[in-house]
C-alpha cells in the first residue's frame, strides 16, 4: 500500500506548502485537491498552466501523484479533470456519488451519470472512483454492490472510505471484503460517533476516533490490496486551522498508518 494525503488538508495554503509538509511527514505520495472552495491547488480552469509546476513539485519532494479529488459529475468539468490527469500523470480521479439515499430514481440517475463518466475515463486512460457517502445515493455496502453490478467499465472503481461506511451504520472491517474486487483507492480518516458529519478536523486524524482503522488496514492487507491509501481531512480551511495544526494532523495520521502496516506485516 502507498500512503498519501489529500492536499485539501492544507487547503488554506498554497500547493507547494502541501507538497512540502506532506513529504516531511513521510508520505509516499499525494492526492491533489481539485475541490472548489476548499483549496486552490489543482484549479481545473488553469490546469495547463499548473501542470509543469505539479510535475516539478512531485519530483522535487519525491511524492508520487496518487490521485485527484474532483467532486462534480458535470460532464464538462469531469472531462477537464480527465484531461488534466492524463497529461500530469494522475491515475485515479475520485468523486462523490451525489443523489439522495433510498431514492430509486435518484440512484438510477447517478448510475447512468457514473457509467457515462467511466466510459469517458476509459478514453483518457484513467480510473474514475466513487465512494459510498453518507446521505447520498450510494451510501453503504448494498448500494455500492448495486453500482458495481450496474457499471461494468474497467475504468470504474470503488474508493473505499471507512469513515463514511462507519457513519452509515456499518462496520468497515466487515464491509471491505464484499467490495474489494473493485476497490482502486482508499480514502482514510477517523471520526468520533456516527455523525453524520466527521467532526472537527483534529478529531479526523487516524486514531482519535471510533473507527477500527487498525483492523481495517489489516483486512486490506490480507485481501491483497496494494493501491493508494490517502488521508482525507476536510474543513481545516473553514475552521481556520494554522499551518502548524495541519502539519501535526498529517504527521500523527501518517504515524498511525505506518504502525498499522507494520503491525499486520505489510511493511
Amino acid at each position: 500500500m502507498k500512503l498519501g494525503a489529500n492536499s485539501v488538508l492544507f487547503g488554506a495554503f498554497d500547493m507547494e506548502t502541501a507538497f512540502k509538509y506532506t513529504a516531511m511527514a513521510g508520505y509516499d505520495g499525494i492526492e491533489l485537491s481539485a475541490i472548489n472552495g476548499m483549496s486552490e491547488h489543482l484549479v481545473l480552469g488553469r490546469w495547463q498552466e499548473l501542470a509543469p509546476e505539479i510535475k516539478r513539485l512531485s519530483k522535487e519532494y519525491g511524492l508520487e501523484l496518487l490521485a485527484m479529488e474532483q467532486p462534480s459529475q458535470d460532464p464538462a468539468t469531469m472531462e477537464t479533470a480527465f484531461q488534466a490527469a492524463a497529461e500530469i500523470g494522475i491515475p485515479v480521479i475520485n468523486c462523490g456519488p451525489g443523489g439522495k439515499a433510498d431514492d430509486a430514481e435518484s440512484f438510477q440517475e447517478r448510475i447512468e451519470s457514473l457509467g457515462n463518466l467511466s466510459l469517458m475515463a476509459e478514453r483518457y486512460g484513467v480510473t474514475l472512483c466513487v465512494k459510498a457517502h453518507v446521505r447520498a445515493a450510494i451510501y453503504n455496502t448494498p448500494t455500492t454492490l448495486c453500482a458495481m453490478e450496474a457499471i461494468s467499465s474497467p475504468a470504474f472503481g470503488i474508493d473505499m472510505d471507512p469513515s463514511h461506511v462507519y457513519r452509515s451504520g456499518e462496520n468497515p472491517v466487515e464491509a471491505i471484503a464484499a467490495v474489494i474486487s473493485r476497490v482502486k483507492h482508499v480514502h482514510i480518516r477517523d471520526c468520533k460517533g456516527r455523525g453524520p458529519r466527521p467532526g472537527e478536523p483534529a478529531m479526523q486524524a487516524n486514531g482519535r476516533g471510533d473507527v477500527d482503522l487498525v483492523g481495517y488496514i489489516r483486512v486490506l492487507h490480507e485481501l491483497g490490496y496494494d493501491g493508494p491509501v490517502d488521508l482525507e481531512i476536510i474543513s481545516t480551511k473553514g475552521a481556520g486551522y494554522t499551518l502548524e495544526q495541519c502539519i501535526v494532523i498529517a504527521a500523527e495520521a501518517r504515524g498511525h498508518m505506518q504502525a498499522c502496516l507494520q503491525a499486520c506485516g505489510a511493511r
